[in-house]
């Protein structure tokens, strides 16, 4: 199939790209290759990538294009030239606590850039667009573990509200149009190759230079931390799984339209995450404890009952196998 890749420069898409094209789909790649976090390794990616298409013979098979999405021209164009058999959208301005300090750069990345892309897939009645939704829609709901099925209507962060949004946008779309739209709540991603601005990333590097991590609400917290490529077998099994027409019990609203969580099923902890790295780096942590964050939540917890039943999937990476993968990778990237 030919497939759009937004956000292919980031984590996940990185993975996901690479993923589509071992399994020789034919796959566009975007990216506005900002500089949220370190632009040197949104381009190491992008150089692995063009590595992994030499040595397979794959080069016809991608192109990157350095794009904003939130330029409605430019979409408009990209969806006039190419007809896509599936639209998988990863791009968007991450992070909790980036979005108290610089809310319009999640407005431009995260609404603007998503009605583009749902504009885009109405010109070409798009057979599937799967997009990235979050956890963090669910905020502070104490009922666990997080469903589907529950209400999400109080997001503590400008993030959350954005990912909320484009699950609103998306069913609008499914509704009126007709287009096939499945989200996925992803829960705390990580793995070789993660972003600079998560825990795991900044943990490891302090700890290996005997620096002072910070360490939020003073521990009490747990996260149902995903190994990236569990995450990615779940794009690729739902890519497939297009929705059917279906509303549920409280609205006669009929659309094609799906909401996954893709978690592991298994809270962990802050401090059994903190160990693991310990354990992977060899070196001790220097705590310095903290009240929560604003924006952060004090446990995230996926039920995957839904995705078990659709497409036979489950995350089950071990947090201890997923940080010694991340460890060794970052001693081989940074030369540690």
């Amino acid at each position: 199939m030919k497939i759009l890749v937004t956000g292919s420069a980031g984590f996940i898409g990185f993975y996901v790209t690479q993923a589509l094209l071992k399994k020789n789909h034919e796959v566009i790649g975007l990216d506005n290759l900002n500089d949220y976090y370190d632009v040197d390794l949104k381009k190491a990616r992008l150089s692995t990538l063009s590595q992994v298409c030499k040595e397979s013979g794959l080069e016809k098979n991608y192109q990157f294009i350095e794009m904003d999405i939130a330029d409605r021209a430019q979409v408009d164009d990209l969806f006039k030239t190419h007809q896509f058999d599936r639209v998988i959208h990863l791009a968007a301005q991450a992070g909790v606590r980036y979005s108290i300090e610089n809310p319009h750069a999640y407005v431009d990345s995260n609404l603007v850039a998503f009605v583009n892309i749902l504009e885009g897939c109405r010109q070409q009645k798009a057979a599937h667009l799967i997009y990235a939704s979050s956890s963090s829609v669910y905020g502070m709901n104490t009922k666990i573990p997080f469903s589907t099925e529950d209400r999400v209507d109080y997001p503590i962060s400008l993030y959350a509200a954005t990912k909320k949004s484009n699950e609103l946008m998306a069913h609008t779309y499914s509704h009126l149009y007709g287009i096939p739209t499945t989200g996925l709540r992803f829960f705390t991603v990580y793995g070789p190759w993660g972003r600079p601005d998560m825990a795991y990333f900044s943990f490891t590097k302090k700890i290996l230079n005997g620096e002072t991590i910070d360490v939020f609400n003073h521990g009490d917290m747990e996260r149902d931390f995903t190994y990236i490529d569990d995450i990615v077998e779940g794009v690729v099994r739902v890519m497939d799984h297009v929705p059917e027409i279906t509303h549920s019990e409280i609205t006669a609203a009929e659309a094609p339209y799906k909401i996954y969580n893709i978690g592991n099923n298994q809270p962990i902890k802050l401090e059994r995450f903190i160990k693991a790295i310990e354990l992977a780096t060899g070196k001790q942590a220097v705590k310095n404890n903290l009240p929560m964050q604003a924006g952060d939540v004090p446990r995230t917890y996926a039920d995957v009952s839904d995705l078990m039943n659709d497409v036979d999937f489950k995350p089950e990476t071990t947090i201890e196998e997923g940080i010694n993968a991340f460890v060794d990778w970052y001693r081989d990237f940074y030369k540690v």
